[in-house]
């Protein structure tokens, strides 16, 4: 009962958070750049699960239902605050990362319970009745019923509602939500680091057992999703800087809403669900993945810039 409360109240202030740092006008940049959001929706809305799904069919041999479950949810995640950080740190454009964050983070109200739907029916089929929460014929897929209305009005109530609340804020009281940001991020990545642990160590024997499997998924998924999402931008002719910012867009995923809707869907379970498992791990392998990353596009941004890198 107090992990069904505290945590969705954790994303929700997280989700506040990446609210309080977007104006009106972030969302209508992203409108305004088809190229930027093109890459940015192609990048994490196809290429991503698909790339997931795949690494799950060469690398998930044994791995246990529930557990690719978790891998294609937090396929299904967009970015979060993380990646607006990381974009800043590796000198990328950091309003094109946060713009895309926040469009994407409100169309996964939509897309994530239909999505999350179509995969608990395609790993879950012949999961134990009351395994999974299966209350409503919402929707009937594979014999297994997903009620997809509940977890969208989940979905709006912790995402996109604190995202409207933080915008709003920024908007009409400017200098408290400039005082504020600093604190509040501060207790947003707080928040992050103790949901990841808290659900690895809710489910420990759960981890070391596919840990030697799982973590190979997540970090083939993150590497290739950061070369995925550049190679795409520089594709459609994006900067640098933006390319930068498409690429840790599409290769950092907000893991905590991946914990968040395993929670959403399962029942019955003490502490934290196995589904969460996998965006636990990734909550940690992606720094050792990213960093580098980001390390990287730092040092060539302080150097001498190309014909094709100047900035946009």
């Amino acid at each position: 009962m107090l992990l069904s409360v505290v945590l969705p109240l954790a994303l929700a202030f997280i989700m506040f958070s990446l609210g309080l740092g977007l104006t009106v006008q972030d969302f209508v940049r992203v409108i305004r750049r088809p190229a930027a959001l093109a890459a940015g929706l192609g990048a994490q809305m196809l290429a991503l699960p698909l790339i997931a799904w795949a690494l799950i069919a060469l690398l998930g041999q044994g791995l246990p239902q529930e557990l690719k479950l978790g891998v294609m949810i937090l396929a299904f995640c967009p970015g979060g605050v993380t990646s607006n950080i990381m974009t800043r740190f590796a000198r990328g454009d950091v309003a094109l990362s946060v713009s895309l964050t926040g469009v994407m983070s409100l169309l996964s109200v939509l897309t994530m319970p239909l999505l999350a739907a179509w995969a608990v029916a395609r790993f879950l089929t012949n999961a134990p009745e009351g395994a999974v929460f299966l209350s409503s014929a919402a929707a009937g897929l594979g014999g297994v019923e997903v009620d997809v209305t509940s977890l969208g009005l989940a979905m709006f109530l912790i995402t996109a509602l604190p995202v409207a609340v933080g915008v709003l804020i920024r908007r009409y009281l400017t200098g408290l939500a400039e005082r504020a940001s600093g604190v509040v991020y501060a207790v947003a990545t707080v928040l992050f680091v103790v949901i990841v642990v808290g659900a690895l160590a809710a489910n420990w024997e759960v981890f070391v057992a596919n840990v030697g499997t799982l973590a190979p998924i997540v970090i083939a998924l993150n590497i290739v999703m950061l070369a995925v999402g550049y190679a795409l931008a520089r594709a459609l002719r994006l900067d640098a800087a933006g390319s930068t910012a498409i690429a840790i867009e599409a290769g950092v995923q907000n893991g905590t809403l991946g914990i968040t809707v395993g929670q959403l869907i399962s029942v019955g379970v003490t502490g934290l669900p196995p589904i969460a498992v996998p965006s636990g791990i990734y909550g940690i392998t992606m720094y050792a993945v990213t960093l580098p990353f980001v390390a990287f596009r730092h040092l060539r941004a302080r150097g001498p810039l190309s014909a094709t890198d100047s900035p946009g």
